[in-house]
């Protein structure tokens, strides 16, 4: 895709400003993302509308179960989660209702979102994370871990780590190369991994890289903003970590490293929909991606902004090939793959 954003601030808040005119100057955001970066894009959303913004936050489950039990009754008006799999669990229950924008649909690739219907698009992803594979360059070769295909062969035995296989993060990688491989072929690959595995699966991606760089592990699986905060950590103890691993995006020469979102929605029973979709087109906006980017080791969903994050610079920036397998798609296979991990032992 070769959309470039060209919208200034002041063009950016003159049309936001006339699509909430007719609403009041309020939005409630339930967001699953608690990051600090992420209050200075919205203090900027409110300075350049006049909208201010109720935030409730909690983590993803905290948030589906909210919307719930508030029913008709919630006063949100938009949802943030950090998983396409989560949004797509969430549009299934209709806690999401669809909306149409020009501006959405020229700036976020349709693989980013969830399947276009007559009345629009429910959930759409602002930002992405790729899950990279972290390695020992003491005991493996980069070139025998330049696939996720490649951690199930048996030459990798005792050196695998990872989190929990049902973590959203490994299922939606997990499904995408089911997807792939097929069922049988894909089952056979999880049970691969679990034959190649250092130890039983804990911890969260951060504990993943540590693994790694002691020892304990010859290689592992992380997102990339794990990796990129303790590239740019202050802390000498982090960088340490850092110097002793290397980073591969996999699948470069055949189907593209894998890659999951943080995204946004308008809630069912938005009050203040006008306002909601004003928010959403403001994710979208040069700025906003810029935000995701530089604030808070995200990748841009829009392609063409620029990255100015030396961490993530440091890891080869934005130019490696990404999956373009649709997540709304991917998002549907996770039952199924659950049920391989069940059987294989995943745990």
């Amino acid at each position: 895709m070769n959309f470039s954003p060209r919208w200034t601030l002041a063009l950016l808040a003159a049309s936001l400003v006339t699509a909430a005119s007719a609403q009041d100057k309020v939005l409630n955001l339930y967001s699953a993302r608690h990051y600090q970066t992420d209050e200075v894009m919205y203090d900027t959303f409110t300075r350049t509308t006049g909208i201010k913004i109720n935030r409730v936050d909690a983590d993803d489950a905290g948030i589906v179960a909210r919307l719930r039990t508030e029913g008709a009754a919630s006063p949100a008006d938009v949802v943030m989660l950090v998983d396409a799999a989560r949004l797509a669990a969430a549009d299934a229950l209709g806690l999401f209702q669809p909306i149409k924008s020009a501006t959405l649909d020229r700036a976020i690739p349709s693989n980013l979102r969830a399947a276009a219907t007559p009345e629009g698009v429910t959930w759409t992803g602002f930002s992405t994370r790729a899950r990279v594979v972290v390695y020992d360059p003491a005991r493996v070769k980069a070139q025998d871990v330049a696939t996720y295909e490649q951690l199930a062969d048996p030459k990798l035995k005792g050196l695998l780590c990872t989190r929990s296989g049902s973590h959203p993060y490994n299922l939606s990688l997990f499904s995408t190369v089911v997807d792939r491989l097929g069922d049988q072929r894909g089952e056979a690959w999880l049970k691969g991994l679990v034959d190649n595995m250092a130890r039983a699966p804990k911890g969260g991606d951060t504990d993943q890289i540590r693994a790694v760089a002691s020892g304990e592990c010859g290689v592992a699986l992380t997102n990339t903003y794990y990796m990129a905060r303790l590239v740019g950590s202050d802390k000498a103890e982090d960088r340490a970590v850092t110097d002793k691993v290397r980073v591969v995006f996999p699948n470069q020469a055949t189907s593209g490293t894998h890659v999951n979102i943080a995204g946004a929605a308008v809630a069912r029973h938005a009050k203040n929909r006008e306002n909601a979709i004003a928010f959403m087109e403001f994710l979208a906006s040069t700025y906003a991606q810029g935000y995701f980017a530089n604030g808070n080791n995200e990748y841009a969903a829009v392609r063409g902004v620029k990255i100015d994050n030396p961490a993530l610079k440091a890891m080869g920036g934005d130019s490696f090939k990404v999956e373009n397998i649709p997540l709304a798609a991917v998002a549907k296979n996770q039952v199924k793959v659950q049920q391989m991990l069940d059987r294989v032992g995943y745990k």
